[in-house]
């Protein structure tokens, strides 16, 4: 697999990483989430499970591996399996994030599953955490979800101490959401500490149904950032699995592209991203060994322009998107 460096990080990553949203937590919002794991959530099967996808995608060329404080066990899952392989920092990099604290209890269903904080006590206490469990292969610490409501880019303790976690090695970046992605994409490229850019990558959800941020990440990645997308797969909507009376005609229309290409849906989604030249990693967030092996067939996919005007009458409009999105049920 392709291997690049991550915008102003010396880091080495791969066009394809994986994600451990799905696979640190027994609740998520990815449809089929629940089938995925047999609706079987006892913590040392789940550690087998995530361990056995992270070798498929290690042999298959992985390289690059997306955590947070919020996955569940996802740093632990991921520690543990670093060191049961043998894997050096070197050899891999690892990005996790800070900013949200895992509130659901081990359960798939809870109140809140988790909690948004974007306070400098979090982040002192986030950055401890995932230290203490990483260790050196910890490269880049993220903002989990920053928003323009939140503040987060406008508190100087804040961007302070990331600032300072910089200096000694950390590459710093950041995750966007929501309907304004574009706009907190282009306030972050403007904060800098001490005459530097702070963030040195952003990580966005960007799919063929939700392209709004693609300007914004385009001037991003000109202006040296590293680009990572989520959600690649809208959280399952744009795999053979979603089965959404409201979305037949997009869905046939997928699966007739898809044939047309000899990939699955969910591997022309993905290379329809790949395609973007201002993309250095796309996430395939596979909780099973299958879902991984038929998001890499995104690799094999030529693309060319005839593809993407075909597949134009997906687009929604943020408000359309973010408004499925939240109705997406945990689990």
């Amino acid at each position: 697999m392709e291997l690049r460096v991550l915008g102003r990080t010396r880091h080495r990553v791969s066009r394809l990483g994986l994600g451990l949203a799905a696979l640190g937590r027994p609740g998520y919002i990815n449809v089929g989430h629940a089938e995925d794991l047999d609706r079987c959530y006892d913590v040392e099967l789940m550690r087998e499970r995530t361990h056995a996808v992270l070798d498929a995608a290690w042999v298959a060329g992985v390289r690059y591996f997306d955590a947070a404080r919020s996955y569940g066990r996802a740093e632990e899952f991921l520690a543990s399996w670093l060191a049961k392989r043998g894997i050096v920092s070197a050899a891999v990099t690892v990005g996790s994030k800070w900013g949200y604290t895992y509130t659901a209890g081990w359960r798939t269903e809870a109140e809140h599953h988790e909690v948004k904080d974007h306070s400098l006590a979090v982040l002192e206490r986030q950055i401890g955490e995932s230290r203490a469990v990483l260790g050196t292969h910890l490269d880049l610490y993220q903002i989990h979800s920053a928003t323009l409501e939140s503040g987060v880019l406008e508190n100087p303790a804040v961007l302070g101490s990331l600032a300072q976690l910089r200096r000694q090695g950390l590459s710093i970046g950041l995750s966007v959401s929501g309907p304004r992605q574009a706009e907190t994409l282009r306030l972050a490229m403007q904060v800098a500490v001490d005459g530097q850019a702070l963030f040195d990558c952003v990580q966005a959800t960007w799919n063929l149904l939700e392209r709004s941020a693609g300007d914004a990440l385009a001037e991003a990645h000109r202006a040296g950032m590293g680009v990572i997308i989520k959600e690649g797969l809208a959280n399952g909507r744009l795999t053979a699995r979603y089965n959404d009376r409201a979305f037949d005609a997009k869905r046939d229309r997928l699966r007739a592209v898809a044939a047309e290409l000899g990939v699955s849906v969910d591997g022309l989604a993905l290379a329809a991203i790949l395609a973007q030249p201002w993309v250095d990693v796309v996430l395939s967030g596979a909780a099973t060994v299958e879902h991984l092996a038929s998001n890499l067939s995104a690799l094999r996919v030529v693309w060319n322009e005839a593809v993407s005007r075909e597949l134009e009458p997906l687009i929604e409009t943020p408000t359309e998107y973010w408004s499925s999105r939240g109705r997406l049920p945990w689990n």
